[in-house]
């Protein structure tokens, strides 16, 4: 399994408990929906008995809001569970997933949620459209990327984000159990330039020599390819190794994420990512193209 023990080893981050607060969140609101459903009640019958509103049941039970003890008492009260020994696991499972992830430590960041689920994923399926993922980044562009994506942050605020997202990257740095990244990269990607020239050019050599990892695949989508199923936008898709957790197909936006956990959606997705991967070039071709367009760089 993807362990945060092994992770410890490498010298990433951990979280306090062996399932991160974000996962064990899920589980918990997976449970907690369980226990409605097999009271045959609806998520709006349940907010009027607690005087709360429908959204509040929702989050609850999508693991995007914490989880309090109380909470847990009064829905396994509404739910009739008897079985003290359920409610207490259910209770500690609240107190747990209160606690905080490595990345509160650089307080309020934006895509909490995903750095939560990304930590504990054992595979990533990426696709990206405007710039290299943000895993395989060097640190220049990353920095060039935020500054970009938020012109009125402050500078402080910009190096916060860049150090998250390289400390991100120690999920596919450790070598005893890295995860799994499978990166499909539009061409355009590889010709903007972020930075300046010897950004891209160190950037682009980065990208040639992580892809020859045998844990990252990296394939480019050329122009010649023409239409395609990402045109409707980047994805990336998290698997995990526990059966309880399902794959989520997360999908990014500029004041909201959305995350998708229907079977019906992640299989969608996952044959949209399958037509991308068949469509874009293998990895020897791709590190070919990545290495013509750096020389361009160079030039």
């Amino acid at each position: 399994m993807h362990s945060n023990e092994s992770r410890a080893k490498a010298g990433g981050p951990v979280s306090s408990a062996s399932i991160n607060p974000t996962v064990r969140r899920r589980r918990l609101g997976a449970e907690l929906r369980r226990l409605r459903e097999q009271k045959g009640l609806t998520a709006e019958e349940v907010a009027q008995q607690l005087l709360v509103s429908q959204s509040k049941i929702s989050r609850l039970e999508n693991g995007r809001r914490s989880i309090s003890q109380r909470d847990v008492r009064d829905l396994c009260e509404v739910y009739g569970v008897g079985d003290e020994s359920l409610i207490d696991g259910l209770m500690t499972m609240a107190r747990e997933s209160r606690q905080r992830g490595w990345w509160h430590a650089f307080g309020d960041v934006p895509y909490s949620v995903y750095i939560g689920l990304e930590a504990e994923a054992i595979s990533v399926r990426n696709y990206e459209s405007l710039f290299v993922p943000g895993l395989l980044q060097t640190r220049e562009y990353a920095h060039a990327v935020v500054t970009g994506i938020q012109p009125e942050a402050t500078p402080e605020q910009n190096d916060k984000r860049t150090d998250i997202r390289m400390l991100r990257q120690d999920l596919i740095k450790d070598r005893e159990d890295p995860m799994r990244l499978w990166a499909v990269v539009d061409e355009a990607a590889l010709h903007r330039e972020v930075g300046s020239p010897e950004v891209m050019r160190r950037q682009l050599a980065h990208l040639i020599e992580i892809s020859q990892q045998p844990h990252i695949n990296v394939q480019v989508l050329p122009y010649s390819v023409g239409a395609h199923p990402g045109m409707s936008g980047t994805f990336s898709i998290l698997d995990f190794q526990d059966a309880l957790d399902a794959s989520v197909v997360y999908l990014e936006g500029v004041t909201s994420d959305l995350y998708l956990e229907k079977p019906t959606d992640v299989r969608l997705y996952s044959m949209m990512y399958e037509h991308l991967r068949a469509q874009a070039l293998n990895p020897d071709q791709t590190r070919e193209l990545v290495e013509q367009v750096a020389r361009g760089f160079e030039r």
